[in-house]
């Protein structure tokens, strides 16, 4: 489709006047799971006129050739072609199955002796991989696992140490927070969407009611020091 049809498609978008219709949105596995299923089924009580369509990945889907309409990502530098609301901070901290034994509270080097979980390159966690090197942690990884929920079910199954983030791991009682969150490894929660879309109503419906949601909940979301 050439731009010229993508621009008449976007203006036709924008002219609707109810919050109904279809919503083509992209997000990742982890915040579905941890975050956004009950949020969802929330707007749709609200809001039975619209249709989520939900596409999960780690790609972030190109939202100016309509691949979807709005994205809730995480990110710390959104594409600037792109309208962005930034929702919450996400916290991530380190954790280990509690089988492990270990102290929550030592510094970092003091789990060096342990295997690590790494990111694959398909998650594409720049942050991550840093944030080992810098703490000589990459001679300690000794997996590696291309989505969050992954990483979760390698460190509930002892394969090693992980880092994640505190809304998706804290919900498992398996697994220990043996860290206060990272600074260095915060990261925003962004809402995105085309510009030619700023005015749709079921658009603006989604970004309203997903702003409240999740700022509601920003402490649990930022992460808690341990005590």
């Amino acid at each position: 489709m050439d731009e010229a049809a993508l621009d008449a498609q976007r203006r036709v978008a924008g002219r609707d006047l109810e919050p109904s219709g279809e919503i083509w949105a992209t997000t990742t596995d982890s915040l579905l799971m941890g975050l956004l299923a009950p949020l969802f089924t929330q707007f749709r009580h609200e809001y039975p006129g619209i249709l989520l369509d939900i596409a999960i990945s780690n790609q972030l889907f190109n939202l100016t050739r309509r691949e979807a309409d709005v994205a809730i990502r995480p990110s710390n530098q959104p594409p600037e072609n792109l309208i962005g609301r930034p929702l919450t901070k996400i916290g991530q901290a380190i954790y280990g199955h509690r089988s492990l034994g270990l102290i929550p509270g030592e510094p970092i080097h003091a789990y060096a002796s342990q295997p690590w979980i790494g990111a694959g390159p398909r998650l594409q966690d720049a942050e991550l991989e840093h944030w080992m090197e810098n703490n000589g942690l990459k001679s300690a990884c000794v997996h590696r696992v291309d989505t969050l929920l992954g990483i979760l079910s390698a460190a509930r199954a002892c394969m090693g140490l992980a880092v994640l983030p505190c809304y998706l791991a804290d919900q498992d009682p398996d697994i220990v927070q043996l860290s206060d969150p990272i600074p260095e490894m915060e990261y925003g929660l962004w809402f995105l969407t085309h510009p030619d879309l700023r005015g749709v109503v079921k658009i603006h419906a989604l970004m309203e009611f997903l702003t409240d949601a999740v700022r509601s909940q920003t402490q649990r979301l930022a992460g808690l020091p341990l005590k």
